[in-house]
Order: structure tokens, then sequence, then C-alpha cells
């Protein structure tokens, strides 16, 4: 994976992005945008422990987690009924089996739920914010180390101006280390910072790191623990490592009954956290 699929995913968002501008000019994505009735918060308030359940039919590590057939309702409304904290929708079509279609159906499902959804893919222009706001989305995920931080600053203004919080995807101590700077520049706001397993070379999930990283990460936001949390028992120790929320994809969408898994979850990350 590493730098290149990085640089991969990046030349392919943007050719999307530009692709999709054609179509519809910015102004008007903007127009749309803001046309959206307001999305509901993040179901998270700090004392707790939330989960961000993921929708995802493919993952590059793993392969499919599922297909066109896929009852893709039925999974948000049982993430919706765990009270999850979030809905997290992958909408990268080349190697995730994503596309906009599935953030848009995810909202109309989950915002009479109070429930909002993240527009999850390889964000690099703000015009693709404006699509998630347009599509119903509450948020969207931005990695750390794909962004200039010029480029970062303007995501998160866009995502600001039209009331999306973002998720800041690190996964080591640079990374990191860019976030504290990061939050000199523009402040706290919407934001929370998340930390991916993954080893970015061999796509292999670290789960030790999530422990080893988390006290670099900035206690002034939100924490989300991304990848290596398959069960309650990863759950608590998130908890316990100083996590407020994990992102969970591939164990919801293998799970027969992602709603009890994500519940158990949230359960034992509460307990975590209590035993700090």
């Amino acid at each position: 994976m590493g730098g290149d699929f990085l640089a991969q995913m990046a030349a392919s968002s943007h050719a999307r992005a530009e692709a999709a501008r054609r179509v519809c000019p910015e102004e008007r994505m903007l127009e749309r945008a803001r046309a959206e009735p307001p999305a509901p918060a993040l179901g998270w308030s700090r004392g707790q422990f939330g989960i961000i359940a993921e929708l995802k039919l493919r993952s590059p590590a793993i392969g499919a987690l599922g297909s066109s057939a896929t009852d893709v309702a039925a999974q948000v409304r049982a993430y919706a009924a765990a009270r999850a904290a979030a809905v997290s929708v992958l909408t990268e079509p080349t190697r995730f089996d994503g596309t906009l279609a599935h953030l848009r159906g995810a909202t109309e499902i989950l915002a009479p739920l109070g429930v909002p959804a993240m527009r999850k893919d390889f964000l690099v222009d703000p015009y693709q914010i404006a699509e998630a706001r347009a599509a119903g989305a509450g948020g969207v995920l931005l990695i750390v180390r794909m962004l200039s931080d010029e480029r970062l600053d303007a995501m998160i203004a866009r995502a600001r101006l039209l009331g999306l919080f973002a998720l800041l995807e690190t996964f080591d101590a640079a990374d990191i280390e860019r976030l504290h700077a990061l939050l000199g520049r523009v402040g706290t706001a919407g934001l929370l910072a998340g930390l991916n397993s993954r080893d970015l070379s061999t796509l292999e999930v670290v789960p030790s790191r999530l422990e080893t990283l988390a006290p670099l990460l900035p206690r002034t936001l939100p924490r989300v623990a991304e990848s290596g949390v398959s069960s309650a028992e990863d759950a608590h120790r998130m908890g316990r490592a100083g996590y407020d929320l994990a992102l969970v994809g591939s164990a919801l969408m293998r799970a027969p009954d992602p709603a009890t898994l994500a519940a158990a979850m949230s359960t034992a990350g509460r307990a975590g956290q209590a035993e700090r």
C-alpha cells in the first residue's frame, strides 16, 4: 500500500473530482450542499465510548465484504439500532466498491433516526466535501498525510462552512505531529483525531500501535481508534488506552448480527474507560 497506494488513490480521487466538477460546477454543488437539511450531530459526548460503524463492501486487504446483493439498507439500520455515533460510508469505487449513491441511501435512512453519515474516501479537493454534504453527510474523513498543510486547512474550512465534522486520520508519530501543528493553526472545532493501526507498507493491521501511540494524540479532540478493533475485548482495550470512539468496518460487515456486536463494543469500551 504505502505511499504508492496513497499516490494512486490521490490521482484517482483528483480525476473523480474533476469529472464531477465538469458535470456540476462548484458553485452549483455548493448550492446543492447548502440546500440540504442539517445533518444529525455526532452521537457522542465526552465521557462516553462510541462506535463509528462502517459500510464497506470491499477491503483491499481482505477482499469482498459484500456485493451488489448486500442489503445496504438493512446494514445501516442495524448500525442505527445499535446507537452508533455515526455511520462511515465508503464512496471510493476502484478498490472499495463504494459509490456516492451508497452515501445518499444511507443518509436517507439515518437522518430520521438521528444518526449522521460520514463520507470515507481519499478526499483531496474541497469540492468533494460539498459533494458529501449534498448527499446528506454530516462528516468527512481526511487523511493527514495525503494533503499539504494548505490543502488540509482549506478542506477543514470547507467542512466547517457546510457544518460537517472532520475525522483527521493519522498513521504514525509524524502524522500526529502534523496534527498538533494543524490544531495550532485552525483550532479544534468540529474535529476528531483518528489513528489507523494499519501498516501502509504491508496492509497488515498492527493493533499494538493503537495503544503505543495513543498518548501522542491531542487530548483536546475526541480520539478514534481505527482498524484492528473487531471484538468487545478490543473495544475494552481501546477505552482503557484513552480512546473515545472506535471506527469498525470489516468486523461489523462480516458479523451475523452487527447490531449486537456494535452494542457490545460500546458497552465494553465504556467499561475500559472506567478503568483508566
